[in-house]
């Protein structure tokens, strides 16, 4: 009887069947890309931070320690390829006669590096010009002293006096901030820029050179196996964390390490936990979409099975044989559906990323593959096999010839409408408490090994889809329970005499009805919210990218340099559309050092883009404007304006060093308004003047950086360009080159992987939502064309019933959905509001994505309608007697 039963279902419910796979296979293929995706990008965080560090460690040899044992002891530590001790010693200052005039420097470093250190760690030092051995001197080094290799310069240190050395090239440090850290020291004990002035000698030079002096100390740079790291960057940064205290300890006083490895793993983990947390507020509503589209196919034909369950009583077959049989059913679906969304996922990864893998283990990925099809699993079996052996228990023979869409008692509106606000009002507690000025979703302490996230913040947006869902499902039954003279308007247009009919049978039918607006307007939602958030994020990336470099292409001036504005003349070379001087000098507020920039109001925002969201006080023009009327206006940072309690209109007096006689000057400002970000600008403390007023207060016009507009073309062309002009003189940047160097890890596995895949899923549901369910719906209802057709409807007034019901579900899906996905939006936005840096004035909407999908439904509702009224047109004899 099994295989009788289930070549009926597979030949007689093969579109229902088909609907319900669908369903399944797009729950389990979401799942298995979404999973295989994340799982992947975390190994690409992991790669990236690690190949992100030139030296893995740097363990600083304590004063009185052996600095031969401490390089012992590095050595025999597992996982340590290679251990070369490095000298450091402090100088008082640089001289070197080049061309006649003499150049001096103040406070450096020297470093003593031993043969072969190159090669075990190349990415530490760039050569730029000459020899890439010998004598060494920093690119900004070289740009103070004016010199190059050839050139001899001195090197004044503490005891030793001056030492003459020749110079043999010219190299950059692309990791100085870690290779001059303070070991042992807390992140916010740190230097606040590494020396200005360093030199690299061979290790015997170097012994000689600082024989004599004071204050030498020996670093053991270590090289560290991390290919048997695991993937995931927390359990990368436990590990390494762990090696590095098992040395300190063994080492018993006598070394710190200064992991490297650790503080880019340390900055990943937290990214990796925002990409999982994306995953879940993202990824998991298309997989409950995918689940409940399954349930609503299955509900489709819950007024059939009932009736074939009493048919099976009448012929005698038992309770459990009928569970048997709605078992295989279930079987049927989810095996199928299952197998169908594997390769659904498949596929999605060998289009998208070039591997059905998504690039992960084959462990990993078989178990999210495997996690996936038990999903599957278990949606074919709560959306068919429970509701089969609940009407089992609960529904008589009698009962199952009744129509059951308009079941129900009603109750009253507070009850019917209380839990649906309760839910809505518990959303936005949950937001406003989410969204406070110290809200953090995700927590990482610097150092600690542990990651704290607060998963508390899923209630926000998880109240608000349900809540929203049960407030629509509610507003359209009782729209389509109470609206019957509107709705027989509505259909006169499309049923003629037959309007009145149809807005009986939209009353009648309005649970089925209600629940496809529902479903449809949450597909709807999903694609809305996904696409504005990528859009966003997007956005904002491009937002931090140019507030770093500043501009297209940015030239940086040496520090202590005397270039005029003028240079900017030089600068206009072919494709730069304008070049805009910025002065960038030091002031104290206080004791408080900031930077401070001097910038041409009335032209800046001509060569970079200047954001109302970057002020408060005003908009950016506004500000500006102050800035030209009242040249001693200052725009401060809000860190700024609160530590030092400033109302607008006060003075602000700073002092900034005089050209002329090299000392500390008081200058007058007044407080103008609060400038939260600026290009080039750092992110915590600074202020913002009009560079006239500077140049003429304290006797200097020099400009720290020149802004280049190249249009937003050939920026890296450009930057070549200017490189090779420029030499060692200056430091060119562009904004391709800034992109993938100012975001985190999380930017840089491109976030937009993951919502791609979600927004082509996300199409797929709306059109599911929206065709299938009505599809499905009027394939169960052709006994009931039949019969109309009989009673003498015409094919036009029965195209026009299918059609009211199409249109009316259109247009209440998009709307409602549109209305979710619009606060959806800005709650995840404000919830994960770490993952943006700055923070979004605006959200971004991609309206020719958002068309597409509004269109995809329709498309598909009107496509249903249409196969419907293919279906009606058959006789009236015909479709009595296949039923």
């Amino acid at each position: 009887m099994i295989t009788v039963w289930a070549q009926g279902l597979a030949r007689h419910r093969t579109g229902r069947l088909l609907a319900a796979l669908a369903g399944i296979a797009l729950a389990v293929a979401l799942v298995a890309a979404l999973g295989s995706f994340l799982t992947a990008s975390k190994a690409t965080m992991t790669q990236r931070a690690l190949r992100s560090v030139a030296v893995d460690w740097q363990v600083q040899v304590q004063p009185g320690a052996d600095p031969n044992n401490v390089l012992s002891l590095v050595n025999r530590t597992p996982g340590t390829r290679a251990a070369l001790p490095v000298g450091y010693a402090r100088t008082t200052g640089f001289t070197a006669r080049v061309q006649g005039s003499t150049q001096t420097t103040g406070p450096g470093m020297a470093l003593g590096l031993p043969d072969g250190y190159r090669s075990v760690f190349p990415d530490a030092i760039r050569t730029l010009s000459g020899s890439s051995t010998g004598v060494l001197l920093a690119q900004q080094t070289a740009s103070n002293l004016h010199a190059a290799p050839g050139d001899t310069i001195g090197v004044r240190l503490p005891g030793a006096g001056t030492r003459q050395v020749k110079v043999d090239g010219v190299v950059d440090l692309p990791q100085a901030d870690s290779l001059f850290q303070t070991v042992g020291a807390p992140g916010q004990s740190q230097p606040t820029a590494p020396p200005d002035n360093v030199v690299l000698l061979p290790a015997a030079r170097f012994a000689a050179l600082t024989d004599g002096s004071t204050g030498a100390t020996t670093q053991i740079h270590a090289a560290r196996d991390t290919t048997r790291l695991p993937s995931d960057p927390a359990a990368a940064f436990t590990s390494v964390t762990r090696a590095a205290h098992n040395l300190e300890a063994r080492s018993a006083g006598t070394a710190l390490v200064g992991d490297n490895v650790g503080a880019a793993l340390d900055s990943a983990r937290q990214d990796a936990l925002y990409a999982q947390m994306l995953f879940l507020f993202l990824g998991v509503p298309g997989a409950v979409l995918a689940a409940a589209l399954t349930a609503a196919v299955a509900s489709a034909g819950g007024e059939r099975r009932r009736q074939e369950q009493g048919l099976l009583r009448l012929r005698g077959l038992r309770p459990g044989q009928i569970t048997a049989l709605a078992g295989l059913e279930a079987a049927l679906t989810g095996v199928s559906g299952g197998l169908v969304g594997l390769g659904v996922a498949a596929l999605t990864g060998r289009l998208a990323f070039g591997t059905a893998s998504f690039g992960t283990a084959a462990g990993t990925w078989t178990a999210w593959y495997g996690i996936a099809f038990v999903l599957g699993a278990a949606v074919a079996t709560g959306a068919v096999l429970v509701p089969a052996l609940r009407d089992l228990r609960t529904v008589t023979v009698a009962e199952s010839r009744n129509d059951s869409g308009a079941r129900g008692i009603r109750s009253p509106w507070w009850m019917r409408y209380g839990l649906d606000f309760a839910l809505l009002i518990g959303s936005w507690l949950v937001f406003r408490a989410s969204s406070g000025n110290q809200y953090a979703l995700v927590l990482a302490p610097e150092g600690v090994p542990s990651i704290s996230v607060s998963y508390w913040a899923f209630l926000g947006p998880a109240l608000l889809w349900i809540g929203a869902a049960l407030l629509l499902w509610r507003l359209t039954l009782l729209g389509l329970a109470h609206g019957r003279p509107a709705l027989a308007r509505l259909a006169r247009p499309l049923t003629a005499n037959l309007a009145g009919t149809t807005a009986a049978t939209l009353t009648r039918r309005r649970r089925p009805l209600a629940r496809s607006v529902v479903l449809l307007a949450l597909a709807v939602s999903f694609a809305v919210s996904t696409a504005v958030f990528n859009a966003t994020y997007q956005q904002q990336a491009e937002v931090d990218a140019r507030l770093t470099n500043g501009a297209d292409v940015t030239v940086t001036e040496p520090p202590g340099a005397s270039v005029p504005p003028g240079a900017a003349g030089s600068l206009k070379v072919s494709g730069v559309e304008r070049a805009e001087p910025l002065q960038h000098r030091f002031a104290y507020v206080g004791s408080d050092l900031q930077d401070l920039y001097g910038v041409r109001p009335d032209t800046i925002a001509r060569a970079t883009t200047l954001e109302d969201a970057y002020f408060a006080g005003g908009t950016a023009r506004q500000l500006m404007r102050r800035l030209v009327q009242r040249p001693d206006s200052l725009l401060v940072s809000a860190e700024t304006v609160t530590d030092f309690q400033l109302s607008p209109g006060d003075t602000v007096n700073l002092r900034i060093q005089d050209a002329r006689t090299k000392a500390l000057r008081t200058v007058p400002f007044h407080y103008a308004g609060i400038a939260k970000e600026f290009p080039t600008a750092p992110k915590d403390s600074f202020f913002v003047a009009n560079a006239s007023y500077i140049a003429k207060a304290t006797g200097n016009d020099a400009v720290g950086a020149f802004l280049l507009d190249t249009g937003g073309t050939q920026q890296k062309e450009i930057a070549a360009h200017l490189r090779k002009q420029l030499g060692t003189s200056a430091t060119v940047t562009d904004l391709t080159q800034t992109r993938g160097t100012v975001g985190t890890s999380l930017t840089s596995v491109d976030l937009a992987g993951l919502t791609r895949i979600e927004l082509a899923f996300a199409v797929l549901l709306a059109a599911g939502a929206g065709g299938l369910v009505l599809a499905l719906g009027l394939a169960e209802r052709r006994r009931t064309f039949a019969i109309a057709t009989v009673l003498g409807a015409r094919t036009r007034q029965l195209r026009g019933m299918v059609l009211t019901e199409a249109l009316l579900l259109a247009a209440a899906g998009l709307t409602g959905g549109a209305l979710i996905g619009c606060a959806l939006s800005q709650m995840l936005v404000k919830v994960l509001t770490g993952v943006f840096d700055p923070p979004p004035a605006t959200l971004a909407v991609p309206g020719g994505y958002l068309t597409l999908t509004g269109l995809a439904a329709l498309i598909a509702v009107l496509a249903a309608a249409l196969n419907g009224i293919r279906r009606a047109r058959r006789p009236a004899v015909e479709e009595l007697r296949d039923l």
